[in-house]
């Protein structure tokens, strides 16, 4: 009987030679057609196989995998796996003592490569593998694609599991529709779940799904995020990848505890009014010894050409996005999130990656699609046919995709050419914007236009604001260690930038520990510093995102038209010499309308003109300069009435106080 044998973990950029060991003799192993358990008991339909073979199966979860069921009045569990190059499949487990020869699968008549077998008296918790001999005799070991639990790192087993939860988010699955809603307030707060807090009596230790819940949920409230995005939670072995090289792409990381404790984290955020949005990422995987890679022997999920299977940047590998088991995969995948876990949305990593076929290759490394151009002609109808099913299954949802070129229609819908996510994400704004506020303040009135390029092309999609993890990593510094100045200065400029992220068009997103003015840079390794809102700076850089998030949420203004022109309005871009930008947030009706006042230097202006959309009284309700913030105090605490003087193309026009480095808002009095 075979001793159990343990892989450890690949480094996520080198592939394993695990997977393609010395051949076996031809004759070590055989299998035949089932009749008792084998062939007699099936969860698959002919048009489950149609379906699958047609790259249209959307809830292949419920077929594939381990299923503990009763056949013939026994219990037991049965297993299904895709694996068309075998000539010999094989379940083992501590229930057999790893033995690769005494649990056969059988290979289904149909020529659809899905192997199956039903094992009696095996539950839940059962740790397995799958033993594969390849058609020339290789042998590999691998965990099950659609499992629902992994092994703990460096462990690499699946577990039978299933995913059944006795959910009671209800209230928020009902009505979470107006929530998720384009016309809604979305600010979102983005976790890394290992390294947003740790045990303080035991800094290495990584918190639970329930000690994460206990802390996040109370945090998110009381700082009026409405979404958290976690980055990815799908069963990843390198922590250095941050969760973005995944082997289990159906299990919630076993390194916080079981799915259904991460199902009663998500329940919480839900029952505290917060969304939930997950990173998903379809763009590449590892080259791990126990996962996708070259799975049965053959090239089954990944592209068999490296130049459209190979991720040079990432060092992994990319599926075939033209081969329809494999768009079933990941059709599947995309809408289990959202079945089994009740996920709110989903952020898609790396869409460029996946839309070019020259993306990072040089000349001569790649080949054009069939019309000569450069795109990923099945990378692109992949994403039509998901975002369309994920909107028609789960119309409550979002998509939002991370790409970062002028790739059109990437949120527009798919009757009308586009891709079909819901947003995008506005990388060209992050760009701008961090670019302009690194520089020093005698310098910005050169670059004013840094800042209103946005205009220019901020209607073309659904855009959303994010100021993300990339931004705080590999020597790009914290966002406060990125501003100018002393430290006054740094927090003012942090407190200016917040402010103009929140009342510029489209949603938000905030990386986690942007929100207190972290000062180092994000290691995924260790828990944020939360001793430093014991510090003035970070108390108050922390209270004034707070009143943000509730003003954002409170003011229709800043949300209704987040992605229409007619919600936003320059009053005046002229003021390069003073660094002086205003504008006007619009909503549904006129009585709602905002004016924002910017000023991007640390001088205090006094008594400065702007025209006003409407002649009455306005009152500041947000000022980044406030005293609670660690501001100056120079506020405009009395109301403002409009005077006759035409100015910035309207008839009437305020005095007020502008504070230094500071973001003003004003609002007419009903």
């Amino acid at each position: 009987m075979a001793k159990r044998k343990t892989t450890n973990v690949a480094d996520a950029t080198t592939p394993s030679t695990e997977s393609t060991p010395t051949a076996a003799p031809e004759t070590a192993y055989e299998s035949t057609p089932g009749t008792e358990f084998g062939g007699a008991y099936s969860r698959f339909s002919d048009l489950d196989i149609h379906l699958f073979r047609e790259g249209k199966h959307g809830k292949l979860y419920d077929k594939f995998g381990s299923h503990v069921v009763t056949h013939n009045g026994v219990q037991g569990t049965y297993f299904a796996v895709w694996a068309p190059s075998a000539r010999y499949v094989a379940v083992i487990g501590d229930f057999n003592g790893w033995d690769r020869g005494s649990a056969p699968m059988n290979v289904r008549w149909d020529s659809s490569g899905i192997w199956e077998t039903f094992i009696p008296a095996i539950g839940n918790g059962q740790t397995y593998k799958y033993f594969i001999v390849h058609e020339d005799g290789r042998e590999m070991e691998k965990g099950d694609p659609y499992a629902h639990f992994w092994e703990v790192p460096p462990q690499t087993a699946t577990k039978v599991w299933d995913t059944y939860y006795e959910w009671n988010d209800g209230e928020w699955m009902a009505n979470r529709g107006p929530k998720n809603a384009l016309n809604a307030p979305q600010s979102i707060y983005e976790v890394h779940m290992s390294s947003w807090k740790r045990d303080p009596s035991d800094p290495t230790r990584e918190l639970t799904y329930g000690e994460i819940a206990d802390a996040l949920v109370p945090y998110v409230q009381e700082m009026g995020f409405t979404h958290v995005e976690f980055m990815p939670v799908m069963h990843y072995p390198y922590p250095p990848s941050w969760g973005y090289q995944v082997t289990g792409y159906y299990a919630p990381s076993s390194r916080f505890g079981a799915p259904q404790d991460f199902m009663k984290l998500v329940e919480r955020l839900h029952q505290a009014g917060v969304g939930v949005i997950l990173d998903w990422v379809p763009a590449h995987f590892p080259g791990d010894a126990n996962g996708l890679y070259e799975f049965d022997g053959s090239h089954l999920y990944e592209h068999p050409d490296p130049r459209k299977g190979y991720h040079p940047d990432w060092k992994s590998y990319i599926f075939n996005y033209g081969r329809p088991e494999v768009r079933s995969f990941l059709l599947s995948n995309a809408l289990f999130w959202l079945d089994r876990c009740h996920a709110d949305g989903l952020r898609v990593d790396a869409v460029a990656s996946m839309l070019y076929l020259d993306y990072s290759r040089n000349a001569g490394e790649w080949e054009p699609n069939m019309f000569g151009g450069r795109e990923n002609l099945d990378a692109i109808s992949l994403f039509k046919e998901i975002n369309e099913a994920v909107y028609r299954d789960f119309p409550d949802a979002q998509t939002i995709a991370e790409e970062s070129t002028a790739f059109p229609g990437v949120s527009r819908p798919v009757f009308t050419g586009g891709l079909g996510f819901g947003q995008k994400w506005m990388m060209g704004w992050m760009n701008d914007t961090l670019r302009y506020f690194e520089r020093e303040p005698i310098n910005r009135k050169y670059h004013q236009d840094e800042l209103t390029f946005s205009t220019v092309y901020g209607f073309s999609e659904n855009f959303c604001l994010p100021l993300s993890h990339d931004e705080v990593v590999y020597g790009k510094h914290s966002l406060v260690s990125k501003m100018p100045g002393d430290e006054w200065q740094r927090f003012a400029n942090l407190r200016l930038l917040f402010g103009y992220m929140f009342t510029h068009f489209g949603t938000k997103l905030l990386f986690m520990g942007g929100e207190f003015g972290q000062t180092s840079e994000w290691n995924f390794d260790q828990s944020l510093d939360w001793h430093l809102l014991d510090h003035a700076p970070h108390k108050g850089m922390a209270a004034c995102v707070k009143a943000l998030n509730n003003l954002y949420r409170t003011e229709p203004a800043l949300y209704q038209r987040n992605f229409e022109a007619s919600g936003f309005e320059w009053i005046d871009t002229t003021d390069r010499e003073n660094s002086v930008l205003t504008y006007a947030r619009r909503g549904d009706t006129p009585e709602e309308t905002v004016v924002v006042v910017l000023n991007m230097t640390p001088v205090p202006r006094p008594n400065y003109r702007i025209g006003v959309p409407a002649a009455g009284t306005y009152h500041e309700i947000f000022n980044s300069d406030a005293t609670e913030f660690y501001g100056s105090g120079v506020l405009n605490g009395e109301p403002l009435t409009t005077e006759d003087t035409p100015l910035h193309g309207k008839e009437q026009s305020i005095s007020l106080t502008i504070p230094p480095l500071g973001v003003t808002v004003m609002k007419l009095e009903k």
